[in-house]
């Protein structure tokens, strides 16, 4: 299991990294195990500012569909449009080319809420 400790971790499986005010989020090694086959990514909040926790996308499996949670406050500034035509790269390299979005946080203290990757383990049972 693939759990890099330079990132941070939710509980719904994303993982953040920061730089700046610009946080990159994607799901975690785990998450697209758990999923099987990625089909689809869909992020229709683009331009939007939502609160952490609030739904910002879906990804779909081949026999399942789920709910995308944004780990710190912001506004969704990118996304990721190599996933329309790849989509299976969150599952080949979810930490690389699989990252999902790109959000200009409005509060970085939040950074200090999520999981660190021993945490996130201890999570996961791994």
């Amino acid at each position: 299991m693939n759990i890099p400790s330079n990132l941070k971790y939710t509980k719904d499986h994303e993982w953040v990294s920061i730089d700046g005010e610009i946080a990159t989020v994607g799901i975690t090694d785990f998450a697209q195990k758990e999923l099987g086959d990625i089909v689809y990514v869909e992020v229709e909040t683009l331009d939007q500012t939502l609160e952490k926790d609030e739904v910002f996308g879906t990804v779909e499996a081949v026999k399942t569909v789920s709910d995308l949670f944004l780990p710190m406050s912001g506004e969704i500034i990118e996304f990721n449009d190599e996933l329309e035509r790849n989509p299976d790269s969150v599952n080949s390299d979810p930490y690389g080319a699989g990252w999902m979005v790109k959000v200009k946080v409005s509060d970085t203290a939040q950074w200090d809420d999520l999981l660190d990757s021993e945490a996130y383990i201890t999570l996961i049972g791994a």
